[in-house]
C-alpha cells in the first residue's frame, strides 16, 4: 500500500528582533499557525536562550495576553492558555510584540508572514536562522547590558573583574549558542517536534522525526549568572518586583553595542 501523503500545515514565518539594541539580535522561526501562545512562549525563551524565571505579556492588536498566575485583572491582560497564535492573528494581523521581564522589559518585535508551501516533511517549529547572544538575565534592561559590555570588555573599568565573576567567566555576544542548541531533547522540552539546527537546509533525518517517548523540561540553553545580584552600585536599581514596572512610560533607548 502507499504511503499516505501528509497534509501541508499551516504555518508562519515569524522574524523576530529584540527591540532597542543594535547590531539586532534576531531570531527566524517557522511555526505552525495552530500553536498555542504558551507554546510560543516557551519556544520564544528557547530560541533566545532565556531562562523564564520572570513574566511575559505578548501584545497583539489591542489585545495583551499572559500566563494565569500573574495577576491578569490588575495588567488587564487576558489568559493566553485559551488562545492559539492564528486565533489571535484574524486575518490581518502581522505583527505583534512579546515581553519578556517587566523589569528588564525586553520587547521582542515579531513580523508575521504566511509560508506559501510549507515543506510537507518537516516537522515544525523550527528556527532556521538567527544573529547574536541574547543578553544576560537580570542585567537591568537596555542600559544595564550596555554598561555591562562596556565592563566586560575593558579590563580597566572598574567593575571588569566583578562583571566577569557575575556572568561566570566569559560572554561572547557574536555566539547565539541558544540556536545552535536546539536539537532532539531541548524541542522535546517543549513537546514538540524536534529538529536539528546544524543542518538547517536538510530535511530532518527520520530519527530526528521519531517523536521521543519521553519528556523533558525546558532546559536552559542560556545559562543565568552565577550571582543573582549585580556588583556595584547597580544592585539597587535591579531589585524589583516585574509588575510594578509594567506599562510605564519607555524611552527610545536604542545605542548601538
Amino acid at each position: 500500500m502507499a504511503a499516505r501523503k501528509r497534509t501541508a500545515p499551516k504555518v508562519y514565518e515569524l522574524h523576530v528582533e529584540l527591540e532597542d539594541i543594535e547590531p539586532l539580535i534576531w531570531r527566524r522561526i517557522l511555526v505552525p499557525a495552530t500553536i498555542t501562545l504558551p507554546k510560543l512562549h516557551d519556544l520564544l525563551q528557547l530560541v533566545m536562550g532565556w531562562t523564564n524565571s520572570h513574566l511575559h505579556s505578548f501584545q497583539i492588536g489591542d489585545r495583551a495576553f499572559s500566563m494565569a498566575g500573574a495577576d491578569l485583572e490588575e495588567l488587564q491582560m487576558l489568559n493566553e492558555k485559551k488562545y492559539t497564535l492564528a486565533g489571535v492573528l484574524g486575518d490581518s494581523i502581522r505583527e505583534f510584540v512579546y515581553e519578556y521581564d517587566f523589569g528588564d522589559s525586553w520587547r521582542h518585535h515579531i513580523k508575521v508572514k504566511s509560508v506559501a508551501q510549507p515543506k510537507t516533511d518537516w516537522f515544525y517549529p523550527v528556527c532556521v536562522a538567527g544573529e547574536r547572544a541574547a543578553p544576560p538575565e537580570d542585567v537591568g534592561g537596555v542600559g544595564g547590558y550596555i554598561e555591562f559590555l562596556s565592563a566586560i570588555n575593558d579590563p580597566k573599568h572598574e567593575e571588569h573583574d566583578s562583571m566577569l565573576v557575575w556572568i561566570g567567566g566569559a560572554f561572547d555576544l557574536r555566539d547565539s549558542t541558544s540556536m545552535q542548541s536546539i536539537g532532539p531533547c531541548a524541542m522535546a522540552a517543549l513537546e514538540l517536534c524536534p529538529t536539528s539546527l546544524r543542518n538547517l537546509h536538510q530535511k530532518p533525518t527520520a530519527a530526528a522525526r521519531t517523536p521521543p517517548s519521553y519528556r523533558l523540561r525546558l532546559s536552559n540553553t542560556n545559562p543565568s549568572p552565577a550571582s543573582g545580584t549585580l556588583p556595584g552600585n547597580r544592585r539597587a536599581r535591579h531589585v524589583c518586583d516585574d509588575r510594578s514596572r509594567h506599562g510605564r512610560t519607555r524611552t527610545n533607548s536604542s545605542q548601538r553595542i
